[in-house]
């Protein structure tokens, strides 16, 4: 189970979230993002010291700044067992997406020059450059002119 899976099936329950900066927002889950952002509605915010209350009626949270989620327990029976689109071996990105070797076809790599998007190099041989002798770093690089 994926904690986004998780969260998508949490929406319009009651949740506790801590920040790392020790704020805690108790209130009922509106929806989220890829990146983990929240919005929570009738949400109560405590200081981090638990001195101050602050009530609001609407409230976004940014994934980065989360540090811990309290779900009620029967969220878990609500998320969907077979999520098809995050198996291993089926579907692009994610866990077994491509794999090795596969997936952009016959000379679709992504980036700059043939080989697949791999640039020139400068290897032993060959080089571009420019110059009589560019062919790399030491070795004696391309021709020879004497």
């Amino acid at each position: 189970m994926l904690p986004l899976s998780l969260l998508r099936a949490a929406e319009e329950s009651p949740m506790l979230v801590e920040l790392k900066s020790g704020d805690t927002y108790n209130g009922r889950l509106v929806n989220c993002d890829a990146w983990m952002n929240l919005n929570l509605r009738d949400v109560i915010c405590t200081s981090s010291d638990g001195q101050k209350f602050w009530k609001m009626t609407t409230c976004y949270i940014r994934g980065s700044s989360v540090k811990y989620l309290r779900l009620p327990e029967d969220v878990v029976d609500k998320v969907p067992e077979d999520d098809r689109k995050y198996q291993g071996g089926q579907g692009s990105g994610g866990r077994g997406g491509r794999g090795r070797g596969g997936g952009r076809g016959r000379g679709g790599g992504r980036g700059r020059g043939g080989r697949g998007g791999r640039g020139g190099g400068r290897g032993r041989s060959g080089g571009r450059g420019r110059g009589r002798n560019s062919g790399g770093r030491g070795r004696g690089g391309g021709r020879n002119y004497e």
